[in-house]
């Protein structure tokens, strides 16, 4: 199962966590945005931009990790528009407060609680496919 996962910065070390675990049981990445460092111009911009929107394309999962950034929200919209099947993870239950309209259509799970869970949950939609 292809995956891609949107996040911020400030997240990179738990999106580098879930990616290893995933791959680990033969997910494969589409694209890990947390091997670059942030583009500083608009060419780098414009590359990156173009490969993460083919990622997002290419991959089955589409898994949000919260706190995200604003391309991860952009991204989001892809994943919608274009019927992926959606997680949005965070530690703690998100408040509408600090939530977006789009975390609540259909077609959005979310999942709070414990990441090494979270990844038992990704991991179990692979083992019902096979």
């Amino acid at each position: 199962m292809r995956f891609y996962i949107a996040s911020s910065f400030a997240n990179k070390a738990n999106v580098r966590y879930v990616s290893t675990a995933l791959q680990e049981s033969g997910f494969v990445h589409t694209y890990d945005w947390t091997e670059n460092e942030r583009a500083v111009d608009v060419s780098t911009l414009k590359r990156i931009g173009r490969i993460e929107k083919q990622a997002v394309a290419d991959s089955e999962l589409f898994i949000m990790m919260l706190p995200a950034g604003k391309g991860s929200h952009i991204e989001l919209g892809m994943a919608i528009a274009l019927h992926k099947q959606i997680f949005i993870y965070a530690a703690d239950e998100i408040t509408p407060a600090h939530a977006s309209t789009f975390y609540y259509i259909d077609g959005v799970t979310h999942v709070n609680g414990e990441i090494d869970d979270f990844i038992e949950n990704i991991k179990n939609l692979k083992r019902k496919r096979i």
